[in-house]
């Protein structure tokens, strides 16, 4: 299981500092191929430009030093500036909001995770997130993470499914919003109390969902 959990390009520091880190970002929740995953509106995990549903079933080892905070300016449906650091870092200083924000800066969390179970095993992802509930999403892993690494510093990754929530909105109905389900925590070598099975699963015939 090492080999798959390694994460690529990951300078990390020493675990000691990490806690610390990932409590920070509680404070403001109200250079690889790397796919960008996120949920859709129908409450589906999906990644890649073709949006491919990831599988319902696969776990996924979150990298406990790649939780970044910033700001974010989007245009109409496009990115005009990014302000993203680790969050051992505080948060980016921001000039005026390029011409052409629809919301100015809109504060953004994220981490990197990477799939070990499935027929998708051994790809990394992205997920970032604007919205409030994907934002408390990521501040709630951070947590559990931070005191994780104040019980056990030796095992400081989480290994999750992804999975969702929902509230209902007086105006927009049914809303969903991601989940992050820990369950199992492991070493930055991979090592675990228990064999994890990593091996890919047969071809599931995934339907692509429009973006």
């Amino acid at each position: 299981m090492s080999n798959i959990v390694k994460f690529s390009g990951a300078n990390l520091p020493s675990v000691t500092s990490l806690s610390t880190a990932l409590r920070s970002i509680a404070t403001d929740v109200s250079a690889s191929s790397t796919s960008i995953i996120k949920m859709d509106r129908t409450g589906h995990w999906v990644f890649g430009a073709d949006q491919t549903e990831a599988e319902s079933d696969s776990t996924w080892a979150v990298n406990p030093f790649s939780f970044v905070h910033g700001f974010i300016a989007w245009g109409d449906g496009e990115v005009l500036a990014e302000k993203l650091v680790p969050v051992t870092e505080p948060l980016p200083e921001l000039e005026a909001a390029p011409p052409g924000a629809k919301k100015g800066w809109e504060p953004q969390t994220g981490l990197s995770l990477k799939c070990i179970s499935g027929e998708d095993t051994g790809m990394e992802a992205r997920f970032t997130t604007t919205s409030v509930g994907g934002r408390k999403a990521v501040q709630t892993l951070a947590v559990e993470i931070a005191t994780q690494v104040d019980k056990d510093q030796g095992k400081p990754v989480p290994i999750v499914k992804l999975g969702k929530d929902h509230y209902t909105h007086k105006s927009y109905g049914r809303i969903y919003t991601p989940v992050f389900e820990v369950v199992e925590w492991i070493s930055m070598d991979g090592e675990t109390d228990e064999p994890v099975a990593a091996e890919a699963a047969p071809a599931s015939g995934r339907r692509r969902r429009a973006a």
